[in-house]
């Protein structure tokens, strides 16, 4: 009887665990429709940044790197964090005397720290426990414009959000004034000195930054929702296979108990002599 106690136990901690996934989904859910409500309002000073920089074929010198890890505080999302921390470590590969991390959230500072800590430059935190805004950006930005660490160009890594099922871990370059100066596409407009471009410069990695804060807010939901709808499923087969466990042990005890009882009354009647 002990064993099917036991056993019942497990079910109802099961029950309960499911109870908890299926609201987390819901949760989620709502949050991503609002991220992705966000996203779209967010997405045209990212893309309208890229146009830019393309129109200018800025080209990265490649010398000193700044590598900036998009992710949050929070986990129970999938491999959403460890795709980030997985393309940093390729990029720092590349040129790994020559490069600095920056860690948006403490899930990515977690997933370098051991191997990349003494390359880090500065971590933000307090990261995905609310919507991200442009003040956010603004204050991780601050970090690339402060820091002594003199690079010639930047990458963001961040989860781009394709749907509610899918994302894409993406790569997009921020540039220095010096390498804006000598952009070939520059030429083509008047009257821009180092005061301005150093302005826009400033702007437009705040919005690159925004932009990617803002992608991967929505990424996350929409993978913490799959997980979630994930973990329900793995529950409901935990409990249908625990329940059948224990019908049989409960079964198994009452046949038990059926066969004493018989045989004790048996053994009654033998010694009777009846």
């Amino acid at each position: 009887m002990s064993t099917v106690k036991m056993i019942s136990l497990r079910v109802k901690s099961m029950k309960n665990i499911q109870k908890i996934v299926k609201t987390m989904k819901v949760v989620s859910a709502a949050k991503y429709a609002k991220a992705k409500k966000d996203l779209l309002v967010a997405r045209p000073y990212g893309t309208s940044t890229k146009v830019f920089y393309d129109k200018l074929d800025l080209k990265d010198p490649q010398e000193q790197t700044l590598l900036i890890a998009i992710t949050s505080d929070r986990g129970l999302c999938g491999a959403l964090h460890k795709n980030v921390s997985t393309k940093i470590k390729e990029e720092f590969a590349k040129r790994p005397e020559n490069s600095k991390i920056v860690c948006v959230g403490e899930k990515s500072r977690g997933l370098l720290q051991g191997q990349y800590g003494k390359s880090f430059l500065g971590v933000a935190d307090q990261i995905g426990r609310k919507p991200p805004t442009f003040l956010d950006a603004s204050r991780i930005s601050n970090i690339l414009f402060t820091t002594p660490y003199k690079y010639t160009s930047g990458k963001i890594i961040f989860n781009e959000s394709k749907s509610v099922v899918s994302y894409l871990t993406s790569v997009v370059s921020v540039f220095t004034l010096r390498t804006l100066n000598a952009a070939p596409g520059l030429r083509v407009y008047d009257s821009l000195d180092d005061d301005l471009l150093q302005s826009y410069l400033e702007f437009s990695v705040t919005s690159l930054v925004f932009y990617a804060l803002k992608e991967a807010a929505a990424s996350e939901q929409s993978s913490r929702v799959n997980a979630m709808d994930q973990a329900s499923k793995t529950a409901g087969n935990m409990i249908s296979e625990l329940t059948m466990v224990l019908n049989k042990t409960r079964q198994a005890a009452i046949t038990t108990e059926l066969i004493e009882i018989i045989s004790g009354a048996t053994a009654a009647k033998k010694d009777s002599g009846v």
